[in-house]
């Protein structure tokens, strides 16, 4: 753990207890079995946390950083998703078909995650139903919201792609390369390059 993350796991760590406690209505020999399922990891920037044919086991939320999904087709990177604070990532078909993913998870940035094994979840979902109702939810939230991204970006045009992200995630703008951001538009470098100056440019 780098020494300029503990404080931020620390207050996480605080604000994660008192969230199971006000949320769960369960011991506290139950929330701190719960907690102690949770480990705390730091990676600098460039740190694959997963390649194609490794098994992902693991349920991702991030504290700190940039994670970038992204996959080879015909030798060229093509990304696909960008994760930062408060976003969870997982694949709960490859832990449980025991199948590799098909692609890279990567930190664009130095990242600091909260980390609960797949199958640690499930035996505590058995075990407290309340804490399994409350991640439930949370990743149906997550999942509906990927699926409104998807549809949007699918009908709209590159230069449409380029505003939503102005609107809804424009911290991307400056965190991760062009040409990283260009790919999860589906475009080119040049062409992003030429969209950023169409929208600056004064009409």
């Amino acid at each position: 753990m780098f020494k300029e993350h503990q404080s931020l796991v620390s207050r996480y760590k605080k604000e994660m207890k008192n969230s199971l406690a006000a949320y769960l209505q369960i011991s506290e020999e139950g929330i701190e079995e719960i907690f102690s399922a949770i480990h705390f990891k730091s990676y600098p920037k460039g740190t694959f946390l997963v390649e194609p044919g490794e098994v992902f086991n693991d349920c991702c939320l991030i504290l700190k950083g940039c994670v970038r999904q992204y996959h080879l087709q015909d030798g060229e990177e093509k990304t696909t998703f960008f994760f930062t604070e408060d976003q969870w990532f997982a694949s709960y078909y490859s832990t449980a078909q025991n199948k590799p993913v098909p692609y890279y998870l990567a930190c664009v940035e130095d990242t600091v995650l909260s980390v609960m094994s797949i199958v640690s979840e499930y035996e505590l979902f058995k075990k407290y139903p309340e804490f399994e109702s409350v991640c439930r939810t949370g990743i149906e939230e997550q999942l509906e919201k990927y699926q409104e991204m998807l549809v949007s970006f699918m009908s709209s045009s590159p230069m449409q792609r380029y505003k939503n992200v102005l609107e809804n995630r424009p911290d991307l703008i400056q965190r991760v390369p062009q040409y990283q951001l260009a790919s999860y538009l589906g475009i080119t470098p040049e062409s992003l390059s030429r969209i950023r100056k169409r929208i600056s440019s004064p009409k």
